[in-house]
């Protein structure tokens, strides 16, 4: 069985295989089909974007789609970046941008309360949402980066069920508990409850 990974961000892809390393599906990831083109992500919410994104990437390739988005919300900034974590910075940025943005934004703020937010949507090969799950972890924004691991903004959230940054775990360690960890294997549990594929 294969089954399509609605991204063609290759550290995203890269995390979620292994997350799914121990289904008995192969994994295709969007990047590998010159004929999908990007899904513009301009829903109001994650969930909204991951719902279009399998949604029309299903459509496209007749295939079973997986697709997430992720949202890191600051409490003190009203939940920003929220819904435009990825592009914060503006629409070429790098990580990098991303992150020192937020620091920059956050000097003089005492709260520093966030939570990391991930919703998976699951679609047919006839686009339509058969599930949706989310999942998320709770923690806070660091005063400067720690940790080479990982990609995003990891390396300035401090997680708080370990108290160190998800760029400072292993990537087992980090799927244990990361909130798209969390989401994949409530879809996973979806999946065999459903009986679907």
């Amino acid at each position: 069985m294969k089954i399509l990974i609605g991204t063609k961000n290759r550290d995203k892809f890269s995390e979620i295989r292994e997350i799914l390393s121990d289904l008995d599906f192969e994994l295709l990831s969007a990047a590998d089909f010159d004929d999908l083109p990007d899904v513009v992500e301009d829903k109001d919410t994650i969930e909204g974007n991951a719902i279009k994104k399998a949604e029309e990437m299903a459509l496209r390739s007749k295939m079973y789609v997986l697709a997430d988005d992720t949202g890191l919300f600051v409490d003190a900034l009203d939940g920003d970046p929220g819904v435009y974590s990825a592009r914060y910075a503006g629409e070429t940025c790098s990580y990098r941008d991303n992150r020192m943005k937020l620091l920059d934004e956050m000097t003089d703020i005492a709260d520093r309360n966030a939570s990391f937010r991930t919703v998976v949507a699951l679609a047919g090969g006839n686009g339509k949402v058969i599930a949706t799950v989310e999942g998320k972890v709770e923690g806070e924004i660091i005063f400067e980066e720690k940790g080479d691991k990982g990609f995003g903004y990891d390396s300035i959230f401090l997680c708080h069920e370990t108290g160190k940054t998800f760029a400072e775990m292993s990537s087992e360690k980090k799927h244990k508990i990361s909130h798209r960890g969390r989401a994949f294997k409530k879809m996973i549990e979806k999946i065999k409850e459903l009986n679907i594929l």
